[in-house]
């Protein structure tokens, strides 16, 4: 027999040469942010900005929304009797994070907030608390844009708003006036139409009581279904119009919201989407019969800054994670960082992700002027803010693959985070019209809405004579706009959005960020993928502008 030996611990090598965890850390600290909450008008809440920030870099705020990915939510159509209840069950984690999302006015608030500028500081805050999860940004975005169109029946607005624009967490289905606080969703699509909202075939019949209906159809993209009230499009009399629809009655009963299925996405797996089928569903009429798409536009004009929003949240975040992984890993000698290809392509990056936060913040200074009766602002918020949804939201996917492949093989697997980052992306751009909804917005919004382009030159006029380039840009945006054709939409709106961003970086930005956004996007001194500034391009400047020393 051999003899038994005495069993030592299996050491093949020691690990080394691996970043150190990210958390704690402070996703506030972002200069261009900061720089932009100031400018339009929200300075006053850079402190509580500051404070969310340190929160959304926790190491416990970055564990919740690592959980509440990896456990997803549970579709729970009936309880154990038999009786159809139609719920969904969330890790604890999610309600961590809509508890603190709703606290920090990041739903309904702001419209209850008379300070100048409150809507730029929900932004601000969209962008740091977005370090954590995407998902839960799906309701709080919901609720905050479904003010608006409310307000088109000041009735329901009346009982309803207060309880909208609350800061209070309370997500047990119950009679919506007995809750301290309520979030909204939105049901417009079905499987026949999707974007063509007017084909849809939900049908609204009116009742006994006056702007009371009675629905029935499919829906087929509703997300956040735990909601506490829904508006949605219905085929009425008098045409496609716009529902108010509580998942619980006055009388407290359940209001039929049978939901069939919970979609199996891509990404944004933490948040539920549903198909809800109505029969018999009792909903009240908001706004006049037949003008649907009138009411709820509001609401899409609110949802898609907050894609443009989220979508810079998320460079931002995989910015912030390649930044820290290249400073502490090592190649061929001396740090990824300190390798001049590698700081390439993160200034590359820092100029993509400033560019972003500049717009979003520019776009949600627009709506908060608008709110308070600007008409020169409103007229720039709805173009500009199609603009951004279509080119920002593009920008994400190639964006958040770059920062990936920073890390290599370890952003490759899960527990980097990266991958749930990367699969987040695309649905940005789809959410809110796809990439050719926004475009095809964009001629419309040119060729009927009064002051529109005026509203977009007046904004680029700004920077006339500060850069030939941008410049020259402009001059080539006017000749494309005289011709402007559907087919070439996409041409068009992608002049828009590089031409505007960089009006923007040229009045506000240091000069090496202006001056290497100019050269690389307008004046074609670029590849054709991150990495390819040109030689002159002062990257040192941008990188300690974008990713500063941690201490």
């Amino acid at each position: 027999m051999l003899p038994i030996l005495p069993h030592e611990p299996s050491r093949t090598h020691d690990v080394t040469n691996q970043p150190p965890p990210l958390a704690p850390y402070d996703a506030s600290e972002d200069t261009a942010l900061l720089e932009g909450l100031r400018r339009e008008g929200a300075g006053w809440a850079e402190e509580d900005v500051r404070r969310l920030g340190r929160v959304a870099g926790s190491t416990e705020a970055q564990e919740w929304a690592d959980l509440a990915n990896r456990h997803e939510p549970e579709l729970r159509t009936h309880d154990r009797y038999g009786n159809r209840v139609d719920e969904v069950d969330f890790h604890p984690s999610w309600h961590h994070l809509m508890r603190v999302a709703v606290a920090e006015g990041l739903a309904g608030a702001p419209w209850a907030d008379e300070s100048p500028g409150a809507h730029v500081a929900r932004t601000a805050g969209g962008l740091v608390w977005g370090h954590t999860d995407a998902g839960h940004g799906c309701p709080t975005s919901m609720t905050y844009a479904a003010i608006p169109a409310l307000r088109k029946e000041p009735e329901l607005a009346k009982v309803y708003e207060p309880l909208l624009t609350g800061r209070e967490y309370d997500p047990v289905l119950r009679v919506p006036t007995d809750k301290r606080g309520l979030l909204a969703g939105m049901g417009m699509t079905e499987k026949q139409g999707g974007s063509d909202v007017r084909t849809n075939t939900t049908s609204a019949t009116p009742t006994a009581e006056s702007g009371v209906y009675t629905l029935r159809g499919h829906k087929w993209f509703t997300s956040a279904p735990m909601c506490d009230v829904f508006l949605v499009l219905a085929q009425a009399p008098g045409g496609l119009s716009c529902f108010l629809l509580p998942r619980v009655l006055p009388d407290g009963n359940r209001n039929p919201f049978r939901i069939q299925r919970l979609k199996d996405k891509l990404g944004n797996r933490s948040n539920a989407s549903s198909e809800p089928e109505f029969d018999g569903t009792l909903a009240w009429l908001v706004g006049p019969e037949g003008q649907g798409v009138k009411t709820i536009i509001e609401m899409v004009n609110c949802t898609r800054l907050d894609c443009v929003m989220m979508s810079a949240t998320l460079m931002r975040k995989t910015l912030v994670e390649a930044g820290h992984h290249v400073r502490h890993r090592t190649a061929f000698g001396a740090r990824l960082l300190d390798q001049p290809l590698m700081r390439n392509v993160l200034a590359d990056l820092a100029l993509e992700s400033e560019a972003a936060t500049t717009l979003t913040l520019r776009l949600a200074g627009a709506a908060d002027r608008a709110v308070r009766g600007d008409s020169g602002e409103a007229a720039f918020r709805r173009i500009a803010t199609a603009v951004g949804k279509y080119w920002v939201t593009k920008r994400g996917p190639a964006f958040t693959a770059e920062a990936l492949e920073c890390l290599g093989g370890n952003g490759y697997v899960e527990d980097s985070g990266m991958p749930r980052h990367y699969r987040e992306a695309p649905l940005l751009s789809i959410w809110e019209g796809s990439g050719n909804v926004n475009a095809l917005d964009v001629l419309r919004a040119l060729r009927r809405e009064s002051g529109a382009a005026e509203a977009l030159f007046g904004e680029l006029a700004l920077a006339e004579g500060a850069d030939a380039r941008l410049d020259a840009a402009v001059a080539r945006l006017k000749e494309r706009l005289v011709q402007a054709s559907e087919t070439a939409a996409r041409r068009l709106v992608e002049l828009m959005a590089l031409t505007l961003q960089a009006s923007l970086l040229v009045r506000h930005a240091p000069p090496a960020v202006a001056d290497a956004f100019c050269a690389t996007r307008l004046d074609g001194d670029w590849g054709h993928s991150f990495g390819t500034l040109p030689d002159g391009a002062d990257l040192d400047a941008i990188l300690t502008r974008a990713l500063p020393e941690r201490g």
